[in-house]
């Protein structure tokens, strides 16, 4: 029989998008590959064209697929392995149930000869053997040699020869040291096993068991060796890319377009909030470009832009960001709005503003799917508020909107649907420059002050920053010296104050 538990693949156990995350990476970096990624871009000088062959493309994509694994386990902090699901219908789960049914059916039949044939039965007696001494760590030693001396393979066959093979004693024997070495969660498996008392079925469920049992171990050794693999997973990624770079001399050239517009960007903001028009702006440090580069991945254009190649393993998750951080940015704009309108009449009132906070964000749940009407479900929000707020105020001994308040509420609510809205300007500038604040200040590990306005949704904020900062400065660890040069390079004609740490 063979080993069923011993095919795993990586994935994560929340919604999954994050399942796919990592395959739709490989995929990407797959596809640049295959086609010798030639960027639309002109090829940086320093870069010369050489010919690669296919064989060694395809070696620095499995490169690049093991540092998208490593990478993964280390940012993404629910990653679980998980058993294969075969998919339901497909021809490989077709062939499995029906090499297995054969299997289990041959073995009822044997034991049912008279006496009993135990060839089958020994076979996975020595794989549950072998299952369980893996299962054991380097100082078990008295249980190594407990299982070594009850499931004696060679004992075992004298015993069946001579027709004196008790399988209901080593059963015990196995689902004893099963729930001596299983996690708590599968303390309930294992006693469903007691009480199983045909042979061929408890052989069964006892694979099943251990199978469920050896994906916690490998989890649960995930779990213990992340720590140190923090120490090393920096170095590795940045060889493994290294690598690929001496492949694909222009493998940068998204980054590099990247980190061109982050500066170019930021020169502009810094001349547009330039108070005195007859002076220069400061001089624009690596660090600043860096940070603000980060910056620009929550406003990106994913249909139509293609993504930096060193933040390519979290497209995905730098997508979700932007998608929370824009949803937050509506959010706070509608609830700014109505407390304006409203002024002083429901400021005081407890728990109110959270109950308006908790109504806009029901009906805002799917703002970034396809078949979602931002623009309905603003008008939704306004009807709703309206009702809300007559009722309250009504209630606190207040008058009720008239109903040219109304209209002009909902004319408000409706309107920051676009994109040059003043108050979700506003808004968006107190998110993105909080989310950038975070970046400068984590290396003196003090988050700054949120910006007034942004207090209804202050703990979401900062769950935010705090996501963003842990990724960026992993990445930056990571691919420091290749911004460096590239941002050494973008800066040159300007005073370069000291490099980033």
């Amino acid at each position: 029989m063979s080993k069923e538990a011993d095919h795993l693949e990586s994935g994560g156990d929340k919604d999954l998008n994050e399942d796919r995350q990592q395959d739709a990476t490989e995929e990407s970096v797959k596809k640049r590959v295959q086609a010798n990624s030639p960027s639309k871009e002109k090829t940086p000088q320093g870069s010369p064209s050489r010919f690669v062959s296919v064989e060694e493309l395809m070696g620095a994509a499995k490169g690049v697929t093991n540092m998208a694994l490593a990478h993964e386990i280390m940012v993404n902090q629910a990653f679980q392995v998980k058993p294969v699901e075969l998919p339901e219908g497909s021809l490989e789960r077709k062939v499995k149930e029906i090499m297995q049914k054969a299997f289990w059916d041959c073995l009822e039949s044997q034991l049912k000869e008279d006496p009993p044939v135990y060839g089958h039965a020994i076979k996975l007696l020595a794989e549950i053997k072998e299952t369980l001494l893996s299962f054991l760590q380097p100082g078990q030693g008295r249980l190594h040699s407990h299982i070594e001396e009850v499931l004696d393979l060679a004992l075992i066959h004298q015993q069946a020869d001579k027709g004196a093979l008790d399988m209901g004693q080593l059963s015990h024997f196995i689902i004893g040291m099963m729930s001596s070495l299983c996690a708590p969660c599968r303390d309930e498996d294992i006693n469903k096993l007691r009480d199983i008392t045909d042979t061929v079925l408890l052989l069964k469920e006892i694979f099943s068991v251990l199978d469920m049992m050896k994906v916690d171990m490998a989890n649960f050794a995930l779990s213990s060796i992340r720590p140190y693999l923090m120490q090393q997973s920096a170095e590795y990624e940045r060889s493994k890319f290294q690598d690929f770079l001496e492949k694909q001399p222009n493998a940068l050239d998204y980054t590099e377009k990247w980190l061109e517009n982050s500066a170019r960007s930021l020169r502009e903001t810094r001349v547009t909030g330039s108070n005195n028009a007859s002076s220069d702006p400061s001089p624009l440090s690596i660090l600043d470009v860096h940070n603000y580069a980060y910056l620009l991945l929550l406003r990106w254009d994913h249909s139509s832009d293609p993504f930096p190649e060193t933040v390519l393993m979290d497209q995905v998750r730098f997508q979700k960001m932007q998608q929370e951080a824009e949803q937050l940015i509506l959010l706070s704009s509608v609830l700014l709005i109505v407390c304006t309108s409203t002024g002083e009449a429901i400021s005081g009132l407890p728990g109110f503003k959270e109950t308006l906070k908790n109504t806009v964000s029901a009906i805002l749940p799917n703002v970034h799917t396809p078949s979602f009407s931002v623009q309905e479900a603003l008008a939704t929000i306004g009807e709703k508020l309206c009702v809300d707020l007559c009722q309250c105020l009504s209630q606190h001994g207040h008058p009720p909107l008239s109903a040219e308040q109304q209209n002009t509420l909902k004319g408000q609510i409706s309107a920051t649907i676009q994109m040059d809205n003043t108050v979700r300007k506003l808004i968006d500038s107190r998110v993105r420059g909080y989310l950038l604040a975070t970046l400068e200040s984590s290396q003196h590990k003090t988050p700054p002050p949120l910006p007034g306005g942004l207090t209804p949704i202050s703990r979401e904020l900062k769950e935010l920053a705090v996501c963003f900062s842990r990724l960026v400065n992993f990445n930056k660890l990571v691919f420091s010296p290749f911004y460096q040069k590239i941002l050494h390079k973008i800066l040159a004609a300007e005073e370069v104050p000291s490099t980033e740490t």
